[in-house]
């Protein structure tokens, strides 16, 4: 391989800040903190929002809005109505001035 162009690719340590998940794996990404690891090896830390501990597509607390109990339509039925009537009254209003 040709020195000098490829990036530095070694066991970086990344940590959930939600919950304090940490993971190592190697990875290229820039780190400007290091974290002494329980075996004594210090690592790069990375610093995540989310991870597959706390996403809520990997922990199965995603919602979806159709089982959501019909959230549109008691939208349209509580407001459905009167979201109408007001357009219909707006543009009589704006003929009567």
């Amino acid at each position: 391989m040709k020195e000098g162009i490829h990036p530095n690719y070694r066991e970086v340590c990344f940590v959930d800040l939600s919950n304090n998940f940490k993971f190592v794996t190697r990875s290229c990404a820039n780190a400007k903190e290091m974290i002494k690891m329980e075996d004594g090896r210090e690592l790069p830390l990375f610093k995540l929002d989310t991870s597959s501990e706390s996403h809520p597509f990997y922990t199965g607390t995603q919602k979806s809005v159709d089982t959501m109990g019909g959230r549109v339509e008691r939208f349209r039925n509580r407001f459905g109505k009167s979201v109408a009537a007001a357009a219909v009254a707006a543009p009589v209003e704006a003929a009567a001035e």
